[in-house]
């Protein structure tokens, strides 16, 4: 705001703020503040921006964002023990942030994957809490990780990546004996038999997984109305998970009846239509172990324990395949046999910088034109 005051003979041009009477700490009891009211709006829509964008997160993610937040304030009695200061915990700055790093790697002994995860979530919940996260602060963290990433000792800690699953693979979970043996520590020594809906169930959601390669939380949420039968095969509507966009794929009939995704998926609808599933819900649906189906849609932890379990009864030991094994087997054993890199991005929905997708087709290319072949060794 504008006006004027006399200055002499002349009027001489004057800003004017709007201030209040502010009662605070930083000013002193009965100071003046000037208030910018433009200033006040966009706080307000950025603090509601933030809680939106967390409240849109998985309930997964959130918890973890949550326990990284725990972590950090862990952080911060640790450091106060070793200072004689206790730093708030919006003091996010390239000492804290090295610090922090160095903390869940020597205090915590966190494998370096887990380090990085846990900065990012930190970054996020200081975000959300209204606190600056400077970009220096994050480079800073980046470059200490560096040489951890590259400690072999350090990599053990973690569980390590999930492996790729191949066709043979998936023939060796679906055709697995229905028996389950009881674990050695279990009370009740009985052989368990798996409901012939939940064997099903599991067919198709592995063959599917496989065959659009599927994130837990895309097979979670994909339904029966996305999945529609052709005379070539499915037409696949796989759902947008965590921002990223929905996209529609193709799958073929397969060659073989205990991997093939259409067979498999028809099998498994008809017998949960029959079992009393609505007809257009959820693709996937929780079976308990006497074979009563549920109504609700088979959680992203659901969908990945399941192949996780079904290559266990399998004997498919001492690799550590997840819900993410899939999507890496379609990658490898697709380049195999000759199907174009852009094919399989499509399909899976990586971006076309992706490192991840990359490295899948580079580990897939391993042994084409292999530099020792051919050579006269």
């Amino acid at each position: 705001m504008t006006t004027t005051q006399e200055c002499g003979t002349e009027l001489e041009p004057v800003e004017v703020v709007y201030a209040e009477v502010v009662d605070d700490a930083a000013t002193g009891a009965g100071e003046v503040a000037a208030h910018d009211p433009v200033a006040a709006v966009l706080v307000a829509l950025d603090t509601k921006a933030a809680e939106d964008l967390h409240n849109d997160r998985p309930d997964k993610t959130r918890t973890g964002y949550a326990r990284d937040w725990e972590l950090w304030g862990e952080f911060h009695d640790w450091l106060a023990d070793q200072t004689g200061i206790r730093l708030p915990n919006s003091a996010i700055t390239v000492g804290t942030y090295v610090a922090f790093v160095k903390w869940l790697d020597e205090v915590k002994e966190a494998a370096p994957n887990s380090i990085e995860r846990r900065v990012t979530g930190v970054a996020s919940e200081a975000r959300r809490y209204g606190y600056e996260v400077p970009r220096a602060a994050r480079a800073a963290a980046t470059q200490a990780l560096k040489p951890l990433k590259l400690d072999k000792e350090r990599q053990k800690r973690g569980r390590g990546k999930a492996v790729a699953i191949t066709p043979d693979d998936l023939r060796k979970m679906n055709t697995a004996p229905r028996e389950r043996a009881p674990q050695p520590n279990a009370r009740r020594r009985r052989v368990l038999v798996v409901p012939e809906l939940a064997r099903l169930r599991d067919r198709s959601l592995h063959t599917m997984r496989f065959a659009v390669a599927g994130r837990n939380e895309e097979m979670s949420k994909l339904d029966d109305i996305g999945i529609q039968l052709v005379a070539e095969g499915l037409e696949v509507h796989v759902p947008s998970v965590k921002g990223r966009p929905a996209r529609d794929v193709v799958v073929s009939y397969g060659e073989n009846i205990d991997t093939c995704a259409v067979r498999c998926w028809t099998a498994w609808k008809e017998a949960k239509l029959a079992a009393g599933a609505a007809p257009d819900g959820p693709a996937y649906l929780p079976i308990d172990q006497w074979g009563n189906l549920g109504a609700e849609r088979l959680s992203p932890d659901g969908c990945g324990r399941a192949i996780s379990r079904s290559a266990k009864y399998a004997g498919m030991t001492g690799r550590r395949i997840t819900g993410h094994s899939g999507r890496r087997g379609l990658v490898t054993t697709g380049r195999r046999k000759g199907k174009r890199p852009e094919k399989l991005r499509t399909q899976g929905g990586w971006s076309k910088n992706s490192p991840v997708f990359w490295e899948y087709v580079d580990e897939g290319e391993k042994w084409e034109d292999n530099a020792t072949e051919g050579i006269g060794l």
